[in-house]
């Protein structure tokens, strides 16, 4: 009998099938003589939509919220619906003793595999591939301890649970919404908190009033000195700052003490994918999102990195003894860095790192034993991998040692302080670079003594204003959603991608501003959806039902229960809405007034009747088809005979069909997507505009 391995998706199907010697390819799977490897494409099973229940809910009407069906169903989705057909067809061969769950190690992959056996309605054993790694060792490794697939079975019960949670609330909320105020708006368990914190950052910075304040500069001796008074340096008087600086002006000031501390800076810890991604913004001004996708490349392509959606940042005992062969898969790129490290076998300085308890699916991301082709890597890719790298090498690096010396003089009862750093041990420092404030110049506090007298110089008054708080970077909003729970490390990129997408947040110079439409929806929607605390709580339960500790039919229970008090707040609620884009056009065919969207294309225009199709561009879109005259791009235009190209400048004008003129079959048929009528139907597609709300996964 044969094994049946799943895998999530075509790349990871090939480097399986290639480990465990499958050699026959065809169409939709890969045969050997012991396994045969198949794949879904994503998700090729998905919830069913409301029409799937009953037809009457194709038209959004809101007296006919909430949409609560006793049981959820599941549907095979349309357009991967062939390669579903080939996995059934492959469980029905009678030389399948098995399958084996080989999709992606966590929550989400346990979905993807569970609802296809659901589907095929799979009674034969089920066993699960958990590996942290892509290399080939790990593959192996991996197969000779395949875990029964029941241990997985609390964790596929959370799964669905996120899964019907949010379609339950976000399809129900975003059609009462977009029902009531006629505008597509969405609302989700994760995105409307997210949007929250936003907003409430903007909010503190339109209330934040600037005030003046000055700071004193002193020369005492040949040391710079600043005056302090508590610990507070600011004074918020210009009389007051002056009086101290005439105070002190050519005086003596006296020594009261000298401190010095000596401290310990112990090794960071590597990363986990949330740090990874404050990380990368903060240093490169990558994206979530991403970061996100080049680490997957690392993964999954290159196989020098282990599994990246991790909320670990620790390893497991056992790992210890793969430390060498990490370090020699390193030695192309970081020979200076990783020679002390193998010169002591391997042994890792930071043993803290080592915690089981402290690991739950994954452990840190952590380099692979693959060795490193540095030329075969992308620019993003070098950078990603070099900070991942460096965090690495620091758990071989003793702590960093330092000395603090703080010098506090007086002068006529007031108080000046002087302060410094010296490095005692670099450490790990060696590996992950200086901080910025170790390369400035340091001042020599050792030859002071306690009692002794220096004459004060110059004094300077600086003025300098408060400022209020920046709007939150992408490594802000992170650690915001980390510390409320508000998702997984695995969602909140594809989260903040959605605020933007669905133009309720711009990016803007990496920070994240609200726009009108945000401002407005987050007034509408539901308190009790907007708080940080109420989905950190459901977190916790999907934890523990993942866990076998938690109550999954309850947790179902008040989901149905919370989703039909929110649209009846809805229903209820005596809010108004203007949508942000409304211009003072009306549409040529029904006469309502026109919205202004943004798009890959450029903007345009659409009706904003949901039962009305009207869109034209507002700005003629620029082919890549170049006039024969004067050789400029030629714009494209819809009309009666069809779509053409014009150049304004030489007014020659070109049927897109005449093949003739050299317009290519890529060209014509993004011409004819463009301008097909089922295409440009807006009525049709505000489902599709908010079907994002109902994948607000985590």
């Amino acid at each position: 009998m044969k094994s049946l391995v799943l895998a999530e998706k075509p790349s990871v199907a090939r480097e399986l099938a290639r480990v465990l010697g499958c050699n026959q390819n065809h169409k939709s799977y890969i045969e050997g003589s012991k396994y045969i490897v198949t794949w879904a494409l994503g998700h090729l099973i998905e919830l069913k939509m409301p029409e799937n229940y009953d037809p009457k809910y194709m038209v959004w009407r809101l007296e006919e919220l909430p949409i609560i069906p006793d049981k959820m169903g599941l549907k095979v989705i349309k357009q991967t619906s062939h390669q579903f057909k080939a996995i059934e067809n492959l469980a029905s061969r009678k030389d399948i003793g098995e399958i084996i769950i080989a999709t992606d190690a966590g929550r989400e992959g346990e979905l993807v595999a569970r609802w296809i056996l659901q589907r095929i309605n799979w009674r034969k054993p089920v066993k699960r591939l958990w590996i942290s790694s892509q290399t080939d060792r790990a593959i192996k490794e991996g197969f000779k301890q395949l875990k029964p697939g029941k241990q997985f079975e609390d964790l596929y019960e959370s799964a669905v649970c996120r899964a019907e949670a949010d379609w339950l609330i976000g399809l129900n909320v975003s059609r009462a919404l977009t029902t009531k105020y006629k505008d597509p708006l969405s609302a989700g368990r994760v995105q409307t908190p997210t949007l929250a914190m936003v907003l409430e950052r903007e909010d503190e910075i339109n209330k934040f009033v600037p005030k003046d304040y000055w700071t004193i500069q002193a020369k005492v001796g040949a040391l710079n000195a600043e005056w302090e008074h508590n610990g507070e340096k600011r004074i918020f008087s210009k009389e007051k700052a002056e009086k101290i600086q005439n105070k002190l002006a050519n005086k003596k000031a006296v020594l009261k003490s000298i401190n010095r501390k000596q401290k310990t800076e112990q090794q960071p810890m590597p990363y986990d994918l949330t740090e990874l991604q404050r990380d990368a913004n903060k240093r490169f001004g990558f994206s979530a999102k991403k970061t996100s996708n080049v680490l997957q490349g690392l993964y999954e392509q290159h196989k020098l990195v282990t599994y990246p959606r991790t909320d670990s940042r620790y390893l497991t005992t056992d790992m210890e003894a793969t430390m060498a062969d990490r370090l020699q898969g390193i030695m192309p790129g970081y020979r200076d860095e990783a020679k002390p490290a193998l010169a002591q076998k391997g042994k890792v300085l930071a043993r803290r790192v080592f915690n089981n308890e402290k690991v739950t699916d994954h452990h840190a991301i952590i380099p692979t034993e693959e060795r490193l082709h540095l030329a075969d890597l992308s620019a993003d890719e070098k950078k990603l991998y070099d900070l991942i790298v460096r965090r690495f090498l620091a758990l071989f690096y003793p702590a960093y040692q330092y000395e603090t010396v703080h010098a506090t003089f007086e002068a006529d009862g007031e108080t000046l302080s002087a302060r410094e750093t010296n490095i005692l041990d670099l450490g790990y420092k060696k590996v992950l670079g200086r901080d910025e404030d170790e390369n400035e110049a340091k001042q020599t506090l050792g030859h002071l003594e306690n009692g002794k007298s220096y004459a004060i110089g110059q004094v300077v008054l600086n003025k300098k204003m408060t400022e209020p708080p920046l709007r939150l970077s992408e490594s802000d909003i992170l650690a915001k959603m980390e510390k409320f729970g508000l998702g997984t490390p695995a969602t909140r990129a594809e989260i903040i991608e959605r605020l933007i997408t669905s133009e309720v947040v711009e990016r803007q110079n990496s920070r994240l501003y609200p726009t009108k439409k945000g401002k407005q929806l987050i007034d509408l929607v539901n308190d009790e959806l907007t708080s940080p605390e109420l989905t950190a709580k459901w977190e916790r339960e999907l934890e523990q039902i993942a866990r076998g500790k938690g109550d999954p039919k309850a947790f179902k229970q008040r989901i149905r229960e919370q989703t039909a008090r929110l649209v009846s707040e809805i229903k209820a609620s005596d809010k108004s809405y203007r949508a942000h884009n409304l211009t003072g056009s009306k549409c040529p065919e029904c006469g309502e007034f026109l919205k202004e969207r943004k798009t890959k294309e450029g903007k345009i225009l659409v009706c904003s009747s949901p039962q009305c199709g009207f869109r034209k561009h507002k700005d003629p879109k620029l082919s890549q088809r170049r006039c024969p005259q004067c050789h400029k791009r030629m714009e494209i235009h819809n009309g009666k005979a069809g779509a053409y190209f014009q150049c304004r400048r030489c007014n020659v004008v070109e049927k897109a069909e005449d093949r003739k003129k050299g317009i290519n079959k890529r060209e014509e048929r993004k011409l004819k997507e463009k301008y097909s009528p089922s295409e440009s139907n807006f009525g049709t597609s505000l489902g599709d505009l908010l079907k994002a709300a109902l994948d607000d996964k985590d």
